[in-house]
């Protein structure tokens, strides 16, 4: 009986992750998947999403990269200026989800629901962002399934000061397009080069 449980328990568990949003961050410098878990963030997984279909992240950048702890990105364009953003959004980051390695989370300002289209991916695990009685937090809405080898590759370029942001990348890192699985267009995969 408590194999029959467990197996049930396991059908369920993959049942609800198969049901998962999953986009494709399209980078200069290769693609990365992500899990997105719409029933523990659903605010926060619905804003992205919305910024995602509307081409939002088209030519943004990863303007913020520290080595041993995250990158982040989803706001800024190579010239450093901030995109203009919808309304705020609720912190979810009581969902209980860690900042393990490979998570994405929202980037927001002092203020718990300030964040808006910005994120960031945890290169090591981060858990001083997780949300406790004392701490608000940082909302994590998904994980990287493909691709971290093109994380671990950004978070060690080089960096430096501009436009009075601290560690900003020498070499813009571009954000080409943010895809959900499912909606790619056919036509255009069907007729891209493969890149060197």
């Amino acid at each position: 009986m408590k194999y029959w449980i467990a197996a049930l328990c396991l059908v369920l568990a993959q049942s609800v992750a198969a049901e998962d949003p999953q986009v494709i961050i399209r980078t200069s410098y290769g693609d990365i998947t992500v899990r997105l878990f719409a029933e523990k963030a659903p605010i926060t997984v619905e804003n992205f999403l919305a910024y995602a279909e509307s081409g939002f992240y088209e030519g943004t950048i990863f303007h913020r990269v520290i080595p041993g702890f995250m990158i982040q990105g989803g706001g800024m364009t190579p010239r450093m200026e901030e995109k203009p953003t919808r309304d705020p959004i609720k912190n979810e980051s009581r969902n209980r989800l860690h900042h393990e390695r490979g998570t994405i989370a929202m980037a927001r300002t002092n203020e718990p629901d300030s964040a808006t289209s910005q994120f960031f991916i945890n290169v090591r695990n981060n858990f001083r962002l997780d949300w406790s009685p004392t701490n608000p937090g940082y909302t994590v809405f998904g994980e990287v399934t493909d691709g971290m080898f093109v994380v671990d590759s950004i978070a060690i370029e080089p960096t430096g000061p501009m436009m009075g942001h601290g560690d900003v990348p020498v070499t813009p890192i571009l954000i080409n397009e943010v895809v959900i699985v499912g909606q790619e267009d056919p036509e255009a995969e069907a007729g891209a080069e493969p890149s060197e």
